[in-house]
């Protein structure tokens, strides 16, 4: 959940945060249609429950940031093509070392309760979100805005404490200072983190993530815990994303093979998650239209820095032996036949900095007499004892995925290791949150913004560690946040990206992720459904959709 993504993608943003390939069956699952039929073009899309309540500084996985991304603009969008195009901004405008930037909004906006969108919505909210007292999830993007430190310690907050390096002039002009040098900020303005709210958000956040109130191109109507979620179009937008449909109804549900029989048996217009069982033959369906494209998408699996053998130097050698005793060649092309590609790197072919010949990616190779040797250089520090673990949700038919990873280790490295799977995604992304996993867990991204540094700050910065963020590892380099400061002060986007790699090569010589793959964009719709196609980071251009 930009979006992102989000987290994303995020940008969430995101995506990906970890809900990639996530999906399945609640509302829906008995075949009928949430928002009547093809005449009314109501679009249906299949999805999960949302993690939390609908609010975008507190969103960071990819169900609840597609819906945020619909909702609500920014002061910059992405096209579907990933071009960053000025959305409720009119300018954006830095100052020679880019420190400082003034903005100036389009006059007219409105939320859809008809109050004015101003430079408060934005400031307040983003002040809210940064604030550590409101225990924000995407607080730590704000963390290159100049005060944001002052708003960490939760003793001496109120909650109600106003980022210093916002400064607001009138309705449609304030300006922001960061604490340093980032060329890139314009388009992390796309990010999902930082939209605006109503001043009716603040008399009760919660209430407000249940009944929503945006300025995007769509307006809430209602949501339905575990059955779905209805957006009509918003008469009232005056953006560049203008929908052809007239409206969107998310149907939740928890069984990727639920939702694909849906849109077989014409009871679901878009589903873009597929069973294991139909990759093979889901592009060749005589029942559906399918697609099956590139995108920013990467999965992975986090070890976290403070489990047992997986510190220090000891921590090192076997994260690198996990890694080279995955055969990633063997599950893109048997497990997922094609629609993913082995990774090169923490990023995404689609994305700005991407890099397949980056040094350490041989530590993402499948290299099992290698895997061996690390794993007893490791005992020779510290003898493993316990379980290898890697828990993740069931509802977004991993198991397979999983399974096998789980094999490959453990007929490799000659230990006791074993699936962790839990019922539900939303149980899953509260236990990785509130870091109750005591194992590996899988991961995942789904870019927020088309820059190989959403791949790395949000992720695995110390900033976004602790809970302020998506470093749910809790991974900490010094080394490597250094680089992330020097990328962001660069003066062109060729020397930022190549101050970027030498960070990823200290990730892939660390391994606090175990890359996996790059996953293709899939979707399956309708016989009957239009204009459907991914956008730069992977997910269908909802607003594009049409039916016959």
């Amino acid at each position: 959940m930009i979006i992102r993504h989000k987290r994303i993608a995020m940008i969430s943003a995101a995506m990906l945060s970890v809900t990639m390939l996530l999906a399945g069956c609640g509302a829906g699952s008995n075949g009928a249609s949430a928002s009547g039929g093809a005449g009314d073009n109501i679009i249906t899309i299949s999805t999960v429950e949302p993690q939390k309540p609908l609010v975008p500084g507190n969103t960071y996985e990819a169900a609840g940031g597609n819906v945020n991304d619909m909702l609500f603009s920014g002061l910059v969008g992405f096209k579907p093509d990933g071009t960053a195009v000025n959305e409720v901004a009119e300018s954006i405008t830095p100052n020679a070392d880019n420190t400082k930037f003034d903005i100036v909004l389009k006059s007219g906006w409105k939320f859809t309760d008809g109050t004015p969108v101003t430079s408060e919505s934005f400031t307040k909210a983003w002040s809210y979100t940064a604030n550590a007292k409101n225990g924000q999830l995407c607080a730590s993007f704000f963390s290159m805005i100049k005060g944001y430190d002052d708003l960490q310690d939760t003793s001496k907050l109120k909650g109600d404490e106003q980022l210093s390096g916002l400064h607001v002039t009138d309705d449609t002009h304030f300006s922001v200072e960061l604490n340093a040098p980032n060329s890139v900020f314009p388009v992390i303005l796309g990010y999902s983190g930082y939209y605006p709210v109503p001043e009716s958000f603040y008399k009760d956040p919660e209430k407000f993530g249940n009944n929503p109130v945006g300025n995007g191109p769509y307006k809430f109507k209602s949501w339905e815990h575990g059955q779905s979620i209805e957006l009509v179009k918003n008469p009232d937008y005056q953006g560049n994303f203008k929908p052809k449909n007239n409206g969107l109804t998310f149907k939740i549900y928890t069984s990727n093979s639920s939702s694909y029989a849906d849109v077989q048996g014409g009871n679901l217009d878009v589903s873009a998650t597929i069973p294991p069982s139909a990759v093979k033959t889901f592009q060749k369906d005589s029942r559906l239209n399918a697609y099956s494209k590139p995108s920013s998408g990467i999965a992975t699996f986090t070890i976290p820095s403070t489990l047992e053998h997986f510190t220090g130097e000891e921590g090192v050698l076997r994260r690198q032996a996990i890694s080279m005793s995955i055969d990633r060649k063997m599950l893109c092309d048997k497990l997922l036949a094609g629609t993913a590609t082995p990774v090169k790197d923490f990023s995404a072919p689609p994305i700005s900095g991407y890099s397949d010949s980056l040094k350490g990616n041989e530590n993402l190779e499948y290299n099992p007499d290698k895997a061996k040797e690390l794993w007893k250089k490791a005992d020779e520090i510290n003898p493993w004892s316990g379980k290898f673990t890697i828990a993740f949700s069931t509802d977004g038919d991993m198991k397979p995925i999983y399974d096998a990873v789980i094999n490959e280790i453990k007929n490799t490295l000659g230990i006791d290791a074993a699936t962790a799977p839990m019922p539900t995604g939303n149980e899953f992304h509260e236990a990785v949150t509130d870091r109750k996993i005591k194992g590996a867990f899988r991961a995942g991204w789904q870019a927020d913004y088309p820059s190989i540094e959403n791949y790395l700050t949000p992720i695995f910065s110390s900033g976004a560690a602790d809970g302020k963020g998506s470093n749910d590892g809790d991974y900490k380099n010094p080394e490597f946040d250094a680089l992330l400061d020097q990328a962001a002060q660069a003066s062109d986007v060729d020397k930022a990206n190549s101050l970027y790699q030498q960070a990823e090569e200290i990730l892939l010589n660390d391994l606090p992720q175990i890359p996996l793959y790059n996953q293709n964009a899939n979707a399956v719709f309708g016989k009957n459904v239009k204009n459907v196609e991914p956008n730069w980071k992977g997910v269908p251009t909802f607003f594009e959709i049409t039916k016959a």
